[in-house]
């Protein structure tokens, strides 16, 4: 894989693009994304910006003035290659404040397993609905340990809103869901991206994770996508590395959540 030219065409599809998303809008030198969960639609993703020493300032308090009166937190997605040099501290000095980082990667589809090899007792479920979203949580909260309703909330309005441009489904052991991902399908790009995948620890190195990851892979290549893309953390990074996916950077998310602090 040339790296340079994969990165380049995934800031241009992804970052810069998501060519047929409505979901996504442009403004001066930033782009986010931007989704309605429940009523107020406040979820927002700043996710590729073109900054320098001069536009950096305006573009931060843009970016506040036009989210933070919404009364929930926002996201920057900071990537290694963004400029100017110094943007995560500016990020920092402007109230938000980062996440772990995680490693960005990308596979061609042609390369991956498609297999699905599951331990004995375990199956897949395919989620289309209301009671597949609640095992997707209940699985995410248990591999986890935090609160993943409000992406509980996001995934029942993807699958009554854009059905085609994601797929989620849950690894169950009999009744109990054990591991859960989704793959969303970036229409008008070559990309398709895994979320999720967390495994319950009880069932972690037995193979439940390079399960899900094949069978969402099957998904993308069936669809045509050549591209898989993973924001990956450390845990899942090996397991993904040995799959085939390849280290193109890192990226941390920077959250903004001074909500009062917000200009009028």
């Amino acid at each position: 894989m040339d790296r340079d030219s994969v990165l380049a065409l995934f800031d241009h599809q992804i970052r810069q693009g998501r060519s047929g998303e409505p979901a996504t809008e442009r403004s001066g030198f930033a782009r986010r994304a931007v989704r309605a969960e429940g009523s107020d639609g406040s979820w927002a993703t700043i996710i590729w910006s073109d900054l320098d020493e001069s536009t950096v300032d305006l573009a931060l308090a843009e970016q506040i003035a036009r989210f933070a009166p919404l009364g929930r937190a926002f996201e920057w997605k900071l990537y290694t290659h963004d400029r100017p040099a110094d943007l995560g501290q500016r990020l920092v000095a402007a109230g938000f404040h980062p996440e772990p980082e995680e490693a960005l990667l990308v596979a061609d589809t042609a390369e991956l397993p498609t297999e699905v090899v599951l331990p004995k007792g375990v199956r897949l479920l395919r989620v289309t609905d209301a009671e597949g979203v609640r095992l997707v949580v209940r699985a995410h909260e248990a591999a986890f340990g935090t609160d993943h309703a409000s992406l509980g909330r996001r995934l029942v309005t993807q699958l009554a809103e854009e059905p085609e441009a994601m797929a989620a489904v849950v690894a169950m052991a009999g009744d109990v869901p054990i591991c859960a991902g989704r793959v969303e399908f970036h229409r008008g790009t070559q990309f398709a991206s895994l979320w999720g995948g967390g495994t319950a620890p009880a069932w972690r190195g037995q193979g439940v994770y390079r399960a899900l990851v094949a069978y969402r892979t099957r998904l993308a290549a069936e669809r045509g996508y050549r591209y898989l893309q993973v924001d990956a953390r450390p845990d899942s990074q090996p397991i993904l590395s040995r799959l085939g996916f390849v280290r193109l950077g890192t990226t941390v998310p920077y959250i903004y959540e001074n909500v009062l602090d917000a200009p009028k």
